[in-house]
């Protein structure tokens, strides 16, 4: 039988790119999942926001199971959950985070380095591997690496870095590879070609469309905080209105294409 783990692994074969939106909470990923979604993932930034906390391993992990659990209650498709750098560099720790993360109804993590040591960060993908298969599920480990993002180098030495971690990364048992900050297609070109694993983007102004994308071969393209920024960015400009002189039209606006969430839940 097909499990979720098994399609969501599926969804990163090809050829057409895996367009990918994060949530951060039930309603969030229900309507994603409405609006065509092949499988939902959540933002780390995001859940981390909306629980009142700063990105940066600062949510309590109780706080991000809790978020994977109401996600995956109302959803059908495929769940896979950002948990940062794991939240701990304690391996003992992390794995039963990632136990934990399996059984709210998470079937794929996104496990970052940062500025961590790779080697450590490829412990913690061993780690997280073996926890996985001790829980029997096929958990797809995307393992990020943060050599552009956190501008460790530039250039030549960061593309050479950056598939040096990959490769350390799959050997530890990485499922896919994101390198989120790239937009080039050229520089993209050459990060699908030399990384074994399905490439995962972030989307940003300057990226190719997902058509493009998967000519480059590109696997895998997430929305980020995208979608949590419009809608709150929407929020505050209605409600800025709202309190300048009592005017809904701005709420009613933004709301006209919601559908009936009671029903939606019930």
């Amino acid at each position: 039988m097909t499990t979720s783990a098994d399609l969501f692994h599926a969804l990163h074969v090809g050829p057409d790119v895996l367009v990918l939106p994060n949530a951060w909470d039930a309603a969030s990923a229900a309507l994603m999942e409405d609006a065509g979604a092949k499988a939902v993932a959540t933002s780390s930034a995001a859940v981390a926001w909306a629980r009142g906390y700063a990105d940066g391993d600062a949510l309590p992990v109780s706080a991000l199971i809790d978020v994977i659990a109401g996600v995956a209650r109302v959803i059908r498709v495929p769940l896979t959950a950002d948990i940062e750098g794991g939240y701990t560099d304690d391996l003992a720790e992390l794995a039963e985070t990632i136990k934990a993360v399996i059984g709210a109804g998470a079937v794929g993590i996104n496990l970052e380095d940062g500025r961590r040591d790779p080697t450590l960060h490829a412990r913690k993908i061993q780690t997280a591997r073996a926890a996985a298969d001790q829980a029997g599920v096929n958990l797809f480990i995307n393992a990020r690496t943060d050599v552009y993002l956190a501008k460790l180098a530039e250039g030549e030495p960061a593309l050479a870095e950056t598939l040096r971690r990959a490769a350390l990364y799959a050997d530890a048992g990485a499922s896919g590879i994101f390198v989120p900050l790239p937009v080039e297609e050229d520089l993209l070109s050459q990060l699908a070609a030399g990384i074994a694993l399905p490439l995962n983007a972030m989307g940003r102004p300057g990226m190719p469309s997902a058509k493009r994308l998967g000519a480059l071969g590109v696997r895998r393209l997430s929305s980020a905080t995208g979608p949590f920024r419009a809608a709150y960015g929407a929020m505050l400009a209605a409600t800025r209105t709202y309190l300048a002189d009592g005017d809904t039209t701005g709420y009613a606006a933004s709301a006209k294409d919601l559908p009936d969430l009671n029903a939606r839940f019930d």
